[in-house]
């Protein structure tokens, strides 16, 4: 049902047209790549150094999709010159009642301050809330470590709201952090 999910994001004034589709055996190469920057490896576990590791990695996000349960998205340029891996946003741990689930994303290091993670989670979320309507989903929800001001602003941007302080839960968020909350039923998030 959801394995043909192809999400395009439009072109604007300064940036190109996105394509977001589900990982791809051929895009191992890329993600190695795009894997090896310090900015990236200090935010998400998500990274892999060989095609062994990068297949598995894959691997992870085909069963995921076919149990319905992770929805993992390579972001792409579309017809421009650049063209390539440019990000990944994935939809995952659905509450057990379907309600809730979390979605996240990063942008390779060549494509940031271009708007990618934005826009390419704006679809994401779009998506999400028709897509899962029928489960019950109603709330996402973003969580990123404090230091990381690029990600509070991307939520910011998407309307993900501010929502509460995270304890830090090492060794993958070793710092506080920040969960920000979007709805579509109107209820305000909790502060504090």
């Amino acid at each position: 049902m959801y394995s043909s999910a192809v999400l395009p994001v439009v072109a604007t004034p300064s940036a190109p047209a996105l394509v977001l589709r589900p990982w791809r055996a051929e895009e191992i190469e890329q993600l190695i790549e795009v894997c090896r920057d310090p900015g990236l490896r200090r935010y998400t576990s998500a990274c892999v150094e060989t095609v062994a590791e990068g297949e598995r990695w894959v691997q992870i996000q085909e069963t995921g999709w076919a149990a319905g349960e992770r929805f993992s998205f390579a972001v792409h340029n579309q017809g421009t010159s650049a063209g390539g891996l440019v990000g990944n946003v994935v939809l995952k741990e659905f509450t057990e009642d379907g309600s809730g689930a979390e979605v996240g994303y990063w942008t390779a290091a060549r494509a940031r301050g271009q708007s990618v993670a934005p826009r390419a989670l704006e679809v994401l979320t779009d998506w999400a809330f028709d897509t899962f309507a029928e489960r019950g989903l109603k709330r996402l929800v973003l969580r990123h470590q404090v230091d990381n001001v690029a990600s509070c602003r991307v939520a910011q941007k998407c309307r993900f709201e501010f929502d509460q302080i995270l304890a830090p839960a090492p060794p993958r968020f070793p710092l506080e952090g920040h969960l920000h909350v979007r709805r579509t039923d109107g209820e305000l998030p909790r502060v504090g």
